[in-house]
């Protein structure tokens, strides 16, 4: 009981710092009741989280802003009856927190437009509201074309990669490579000398193996033919 006698006192005193016509007192058993109504109101005043019933029927609501109604996790009624609510795009956050809170609301219903005058907020469906409708299929609409000119870029990343596979090289082995010494592959570290000239010495390669090709020239013909099938490569010479 303390507790909500805090909450009642905390709700008027925010009320009258406000300039909010509403009035909070306490329910048996119920918990804050927060009565705003027949204040002629255009705009929902500013509510506490510890509020269970609230009162804004004979009002001057057209909608309620978006997020105005989340914080009320203990709201068990609601009255919205005697408010000329318009029913379009604004209407739709009412009409979401309306099917999801578990909250009994009583008597909210559409004022205007006139199709849909005292129809429940509440099972309002997207065919009696087309404008917002037409606004989702707009951002649809943007949204399915990014993802067709996505898939373009990609299925011309993936004919790029297939035309370079594809593509002929021809290499031309009679060029002569200028400035390139073979003493640049040798490496510098002492160890790795030292166990190259063991190797040359346990080698000792005659004059006559140094005039040897190192490939057979008899497999040549067929070395060429996998380049050329296989990789697109073709050995260009003189």
């Amino acid at each position: 009981m303390l507790f909500f006698f805090f909450h009642v006192v905390l709700c008027s005193v925010l009320a009258q710092a406000s300039g909010d016509p509403c009035r909070c007192s306490t329910v048996p058993s119920k918990g804050v009741r927060m009565d705003c109504s027949s204040q002629g109101l255009t705009a929902v005043p500013h509510l506490q989280a510890s509020v269970t019933e609230l009162l804004l029927q004979n009002n001057l609501l057209t909608s309620i802003p978006p997020g105005h109604l989340d914080t009320l996790e203990h709201l068990q009624l609601l009255n919205l009856s005697g408010n000329p609510f318009h029913c379009d795009c604004r209407i739709l956050y009412l009409r979401q927190w309306l099917k999801r809170s578990r909250a009994v609301c009583v008597r909210a219903v559409c004022a205007s437009p006139p199709e849909l005058a005292q129809r429940p907020i509440e099972e309002l469906t997207d065919a009696q509201l087309p404008s917002c409708v037409s606004e989702f299929c707009s951002g649809g609409l943007y949204n399915a074309i990014l993802c067709v000119m996505l898939c373009f870029l990609i299925g011309l990343l993936l004919w790029c990669m297939q035309l370079a596979r594809n593509s002929t090289f021809i290499l031309g082995i009679d060029v002569r490579h200028i400035g390139f010494e073979a003493e640049s592959l040798r490496s510098r570290k002492p160890k790795h000398a030292a166990r190259m000239r063991c190797s040359f010495g346990s080698l000792s390669p005659g004059a006559d193996d140094m005039d040897k090709p190192l490939l057979n020239m008899d497999i040549l013909p067929q070395i060429l033919d996998v380049l050329h099938k296989q990789h697109n490569i073709k050995i260009k010479v003189p």
